[in-house]
């Protein structure tokens, strides 16, 4: 049986995300985080120090393509779960909890992304980096039309 390569279109892009979604929250679940928790982590961990909420906010909203309600909603369980705290006058910062889940669930799902990665040589990758990155900007463009 001869299977054909699919061409990219939305719902190939669709499987890929979710496949490789449902892994990391196979981790997160284990720890008691979701992905938008994690995703907000992350922009506090790499922030190295405070970070204006509005700023973690805004980039919430245009990663995971949420209304801002919602996303300072899980700032805020962060800050209830002690995983990110308020820095004054208007920062949050990640706490040593919350850096230590960041580390831990980043190490947990490396191993799993480097065996899904493996093999794909590094040109492809780049041309799919290109390929989904101007995707990502076209049709957040076309969202922004939309949302006028």
């Amino acid at each position: 049986m001869t299977t054909t390569t699919p061409v990219l279109n939305p719902r190939v892009i669709a499987l890929a995300h979710y496949a490789a979604r449902a892994l990391l929250e196979n981790v997160l679940a284990r720890h008691g985080a979701t992905f938008q928790q994690s995703v907000t982590l992350r922009l506090a961990a790499v922030a190295e120090g405070p970070v204006e909420r509005d700023r973690i906010v805004e980039d919430l909203v245009g990663a995971l393509k949420i209304d801002a309600t919602e996303a300072h909603s899980v700032v805020d369980e962060l800050i209830s779960a002690g995983l990110l705290a308020p820095h004054e006058p208007s920062q949050v910062r990640i706490t040593d909890t919350g850096q230590e889940l960041f580390e831990t669930t980043s190490a947990e799902t490396a191993p799993l992304t480097a065996r899904v990665y493996a093999g794909i040589p590094a040109e492809d990758l780049v041309v799919a980096g290109r390929v989904l990155s101007l995707i990502t900007e076209r049709a957040d463009e076309e969202l922004a039309a939309l949302n006028k």
